[in-house]
Parts: C-alpha cells; structure tokens; sequence
C-alpha cells in the first residue's frame, strides 16, 4: 500500500464499491414514493391551508412578476380562484413575509399546466418531494457507506407523512427542505473530494513539512460553491434557510479540521483558518447572498412590488450614493422582520418546538365533514380530512436517536452523528429561541431529512458492522425488517387523511390517537 493509500484510507473510511446497487435502491423508492405522491395530486381542487397564500402569489408573480395584494373589497377570492378566475388580485402591491424562490418554484408548475389547474399548483413541490427521496438515500450511502443504508434511508422519506403530505401541497416549507438537503450533499461530496486531495498532497510532503507548516491548500472547492448557492435558493424561500448556512459552514471547516489532524499537520488549527475557512466563508456566504439578491430581480424590475418606490419618495441625506432601489429593499427587509418578531397569533394549531419530534400537535390542512350522499359519503356523518403527521415510528424513534448521536458524537468522536446533528441544529434548535412566536409544527419537514438520518444511525447499529457474526447480522436484519414493516402498516393506516378521502367519522376519530391531534 502506497503513502497516498494509506492516507486515503484514514481519511475516507470504507467506501463501497457496488455502485449498481447504490443507484437502484434510493431510485426504486424515489419511483414509489413519486408514483404515490402524484396519484390524484390534484385533489382536492381547493386551496389547501396555506396555499391560500403561495398558490395565489405564484400566480401573481407569473403575471406581475411580484406578489400583488388582494383587495378588502373582493369577497371570497379563494372560492372565485379555485372556480377559474386565477386574478383576484388589485393594482398594489403586497406585503409578503417570505422571498421570492419559493413561489416562483410554485410558479413553475402554474406555468406548465394552467393558473387553473390544481394538478399545476402542487406539480413543482410534488417533483421536489420526490427528487429528495432520491438524494437522502445517496446522501446516506456516503454518510454511512452503505448502499443498504441508503436503501434504508429512501424508503423511510418515501412512507414519512410529512414529507408525503407536504410534497402535494402548495407551500414553502419542503422547498426549503429540498435546498438545505441539496447543500448537505454538496458539502458530502466535497468532503470525499476535498479528502481524496488532500491525501495525494500530503504523501507528496515529508514528515517535517507537514508537523511544522499549515498543511497543503486544496483547491477551489466547486462544490462549497454548490452548497452557497444551494443555502441562497432556501433562503430565498424562507429566511429560516440562513440557520443552516451558518450550521453547515461550521460543519465543513470542522471536517477540515479533521482532515488535516489525521495527516498530521502540526499547526493544523491555523492551517484550517487559513486555507480552509476564510476561503469558506467567502465563498459559502457570498455565493448565499449573490443567489438571494438575484432571487429579487423581478422585485428589482417591477415597479408595482411592495416598497418599491419607497427610496424614490424617502431620499436619504446620510447615504445618497446608495441606489433608491437597495435602500427600499433593505426597508422593505425591515417591515418583513418586525412581522416574524411580532407574530403572535392564538391559531389553534400553535405549537412548541419542544412537542414536534414526538408529533404532539400535527398540523390540519384540510377537513370537511360530508354527511350521507354527498361527496360519496355512505353513512351519516363522513370526514374528509389532510392532515401532516409524521410517521410516528420514524419521528418517535427519531427522538430517541438524538441521545445516541450525541452520545457516539461526545464519546466516540464519530464525524457521521456530528453531521446528522447539524442538520438538526441549522433545522430545529433555533425554533427554542423563537417559542413566544406563532409557530406550527409542520416546519419539521424542514429538518426531517436529518431525522430520518438519525434513525437510519441506530438502525444501522442494530444491523450491526461488517465485521459481525453471520448470526448478529440475520438477528438485526430481522429487527430492521420488523421496523420497516410496522412504518410502511403505519403509513398504510394514516393514508386517508393524509389524501383526502372520504371515510366514516369513527375512522378518522380512530386515526386521532391522542386529544392534541384532533
């Protein structure tokens, strides 16, 4: 074995080789999950809890290139959408809380099959939903090293009711999903590549270089260019996308560390800073923040957008060099932060951070109540209902995993529970500091990618290593089996509700397993 062997072994662990099987598995179940999630997407032709909003501000962008507001004055707009008259919008524009990318991405799907259609409304995030199932299962192939892993990953997205419910629905928040999961696979590649590099360099250097200088540069790192733009297109969905640009910017220059440990650079931390961090953060932030600002070039070309002309009527004495346009952005940024900091409202389905990975408050998006002979209602009181809740057996066993993770991270220094971690740290921990705020609990689609990897951690323990008798590998397929067959019957069970059908009102009371549900 060769110097540059020998270090790539060290700094890449087992990589598997059954690249045939690395593709198939995670793509069977993209298919699955697909064929399942457009089934009848169209249904109901209705707008579904917050579409109201993005379904309605996709359209306007299509035809105005920003969201135009609603008048007061127009009763029942959404009856008058849904029934073929897509413009209900005035002659301003709105005040809305969330960027651009998100609604455009809707607006995709509006464009190719009709304002009109509800199919077009739910296409785009339907597409993502089922692109991701894909990308978590190659995702945890290079994370674990497995192809059953990754396998194992894709099948839990696929049957997960939060990703399903939320990937036939018109709203932002699996968008934001789908670019912080796509920077994590960029930054997954660029640690294999990056590693790679850095074990043909360091070969090249003696043993006195490498203990008394900052270690070898390596490269432009295209893929932390990826990333940046990645984390920009979600924050340009919803600013919660900044949490994960500050997560995963930490993440990288933490395996960099890492890397130039096991090589044995003597001056490593000074050497991570140098070669590796500053450049990071250059190009992760910038990259971020050029996407977001292009993300408003239709607000930029408008003149009717919100606060568009607010620099024009508000000269500034202090800064006049700065272009009326910036200056009414950067006001118009301001309006948006004191809504999210005064939002404070007693919706029924408000939520504490600390209830969402145990799903103690799912959220409803739709109900009706059909009685006998209508909507195909058979007895005397139907429901007719869409409601995200996660697959508990993933979520419940998902919050147990977190102990393990941080157990095998604190204990075990295993670089593989830090990376699950910080996608739950850009995701989910800064929803604690913001508990006084109206929040729900079907912002956990966001973060769900990393629960998923989570539980497919301790699966992958119960499993048990390579190395392990033929005797512990049969018990803990047998155990991982078991898992998934109870996941897919419960997934099964809640599929009425998560699809709108029509059923008796005692089975989806039976569905309502704890009071908070209902």
């Amino acid at each position: 074995m060769t110097r540059t062997d020998e270090l790539r072994s060290r700094l890449l662990g087992f990589r598997p080789t059954d690249t045939l099987w690395g593709w198939l598995g995670p793509l069977f179940f993209a298919v699955v999950g697909g064929l399942m999630r457009f089934w009848s997407l169209d249904r109901p032709h209705q707008l579904v809890f917050d579409e109201t909003y993005y379904v309605k501000q996709g359209v306007s962008m299509l035809e105005y290139g920003v969201e135009m507001r609603v008048p007061d004055s127009l009763k029942k707009p959404d009856e008058l959408f849904t029934r073929g008259t897509p413009d209900v919008f005035g002659t301003e524009g709105d005040l809305v809380v969330h960027p651009p990318v998100g609604k455009w991405i809707i607006a995709v799907g509006e464009h190719l099959f009709g304002t009109t259609s509800s199919w077009g409304w739910r296409f785009s995030v339907c597409v993502l939903g089922t692109l991701s199932i894909l990308m978590i299962g190659r995702a945890a192939r290079r994370l674990f090293g497995s192809s059953l892993l990754g396998t194992l990953a894709a099948f839990l997205l696929a049957f997960e009711g939060h990703h399903f419910v939320q990937s036939r629905t018109g709203l932002l928040d699996l968008i934001v999903m789908f670019w912080a999961l796509a920077a994590f696979c960029a930054l997954l590649i660029d640690r294999d590549r990056t590693r790679a590099i850095l074990a043909e360099k360091a070969a090249a250097m003696t043993p006195r270089q490498l203990a008394t200088g900052l270690g070898p540069w390596l490269g432009w790192r295209p893929w932390r260019w990826v990333a940046g733009i990645c984390l920009g297109l979600a924050t340009g969905t919803k600013w919660s996308g900044l949490f994960f640009l500050v997560a995963f910017g930490l993440m990288t220059v933490w395996w960099d560390l890492g890397a130039r440990r096991a090589v044995g650079v003597g001056r490593r931390f000074s050497g991570m800073v140098v070669r590796d961090g500053l450049w990071a953060a250059l190009v992760m932030v910038g990259a971020t923040l050029v996407t977001y600002l292009v993300s408003w070039v239709g607000w930029f070309r408008s003149p009717l957008g919100y606060d568009r002309q607010w620099g024009a009527v508000h000269p500034s004495k202090e800064a006049p060099w700065v272009p009326d346009a910036v200056r009414s952005l950067w006001h118009y940024h301001q309006e948006i932060l004191k809504f999210h900091i005064t939002l404070n409202d007693d919706h029924p389905y408000r939520t504490n951070p600390w209830s969402w990975v145990v799903q103690g408050r799912p959220t409803s998006f739709f109900y009706e109540g059909p009685k006998r002979g209508e909507d195909g209602c058979t007895v005397a009181q139907c429901s007719k209902a869409i409601t995200s809740i996660g697959t508990v057996s993933i979520w419940w066993l998902g919050a147990a995993a977190i102990i393990v993770l941080l157990y095998y991270l604190l204990f075990r220094r295993d670089w593989r529970a830090g990376a699950v971690l910080m996608g739950l740290v850009g995701g989910y921990l800064p929803w604690f500091d913001l508990e006084e705020r109206t929040i729900y609990s079907f912002y956990t689609v966001a973060f769900e990618p990393w629960v998923v990897l989570a539980v497919v951690f301790v699966l992958g323990l119960a499993l048990g290593t390579r190395t392990a008798s033929r005797r512990r590998r049969e018990v803990g397929l047998y155990v991982v089996g078991a898992y998934c067959l109870l996941t897919l019957a419960i997934f099964a069970f809640f599929w009425p509700i998560y699809t709108a059908q029509v059923i008796p009102q005692d089975q989806w009371s039976l569905r309502m397993w704890f009071p908070s549900w209902v």
